[in-house]
């Protein structure tokens, strides 16, 4: 593709995940990003030949780096700041639905919640030092808009602002108010449409349709937090912290690299009957040492286990008070639906406060 377009930039390809079936955060997890890469970079690659670039499982046109900057300290999205400088320099990325590429989700509820703060409130410090340069761009009215509305502002911005201020507050502090009443329509049949959207491109998940709910409202005050310190330049703007994640993925590329090379070598080397023998002593090594291996990892996750407490995140134990005290007001007061939707995304913020969701990694 690089070399038959000069107006290519760069050719992004989709992630797969080794650990999708984990736990219940991964699944979780998997679900958002299936959407974001079969709908969001695919739409985007077909009709505006743009789309944020994923920090890995792509190939960049060293020209198009060069021209564009190249890589800049500046926020903690650089993989999203080059992209957006190469768009408005005119360069165009394709993206390879068809084209997996193997990576790893985070397992434990502290690993990816900082891997979405850093998520979302680098898009903000981009947001903030691009938006000049957007506006003075050559590209089309329509192709700035799209940067500015749908790119930047609708899912690092309105998304997270509104998850949160409408179900983590307005909501709960209407039931202490017999005035107040949000009507159904805004609580509950909107967040189910926009979640079936979201879980559309996987469709295995879709007995996940009501735990993704709540999850996504749950991780909204760590997505809103990350929003407002990237937006106003505050402390944790820029913490960058590797998320922590088990090497599945690492592991499963290099045994199946040895394998090929090992493969190769026999069959330039060694006749029939030599590489049938040493195949078959081969494969009892491989046999002991992964039972080997199986023991020794298994023996290692108990004792991590054993040794590693569960932390427990102030905030969503605060927000987990004020709705289960929301509910329970709405139980006295006989709100219907209001009571089940409070208590249920009292007891997620709950199960997440205390850390009982994903695993524990040492």
């Amino acid at each position: 593709s690089l070399q038959g377009n000069p107006e290519l930039g760069l050719v992004q390809a989709r992630w797969s995940f080794v650990n999708k079936d984990e736990n219940l955060l991964t699944r979780l997890q998997n679900i958002n990003l299936c959407f974001h890469f079969e709908v969001e970079q695919q739409v985007n690659g077909v009709f505006l030949n743009f789309f944020g670039f994923n920090g890995t499982a792509g190939v960049w046109r060293i020209k198009a780096l060069e021209e564009s900057g190249g890589w800049l300290e500046r926020t903690t999205v650089e993989d999203m700041d080059i992209a957006v400088r190469a768009h408005l320099n005119g360069w165009k990325f394709i993206y390879l639905n068809d084209v997996e590429v193997t990576c790893e989700l985070p397992e434990s509820y502290e690993a990816y919640k900082k891997q979405q703060h850093r998520w979302h409130s680098g898009p903000m410090q981009l947001f903030r030092l691009c938006l000049p340069p957007i506006i003075k761009s050559k590209i089309s009215v329509g192709k700035k808009a799209n940067l500015i509305f749908l790119f930047f502002l609708l899912r690092k911005l309105i998304l997270p602002f509104y998850s949160f201020t409408l179900f983590c507050i307005i909501l709960p502090l209407t039931m202490f108010i017999p005035e107040a009443e949000l009507p159904l329509w805004i609580i509950c049949y909107i967040p189910i449409f926009i979640s079936l959207l979201n879980i559309l491109p996987s469709p295995k998940s879709f007995p996940f349709l009501i735990p993704y709910l709540l999850f996504e409202n749950t991780m909204s005050i760590t997505k809103f937090n990350a929003m407002i310190s990237g937006l106003f330049q505050l402390g944790s703007a820029y913490e960058w912290v590797v998320t922590k994640k088990t090497g599945r993925s690492s592991e499963s590329d290099l045994l199946a690299f040895a394998e090929k090379e090992e493969k190769l070598h026999r069959r330039n080397s060694e006749s029939g009957l030599e590489l049938l023998s040493k195949l078959k002593e081969q494969e009892m090594n491989l046999a002991e040492q992964e039972t080997a291996k199986k023991s020794i990892g298994g023996l290692m996750r108990s004792n991590s286990k054993i040794k590693k407490r569960n932390m427990v995140f102030k905030k969503e134990l605060g927000l987990a008070f004020l709705l289960l005290t929301a509910a329970a007001r709405s139980f006295l007061s006989a709100h219907g639906l209001h009571f089940y939707f409070l208590l249920f995304q009292g007891l997620s913020f709950l199960v997440v406060g205390l850390d009982l969701i994903g695993e524990q990694i040492n």
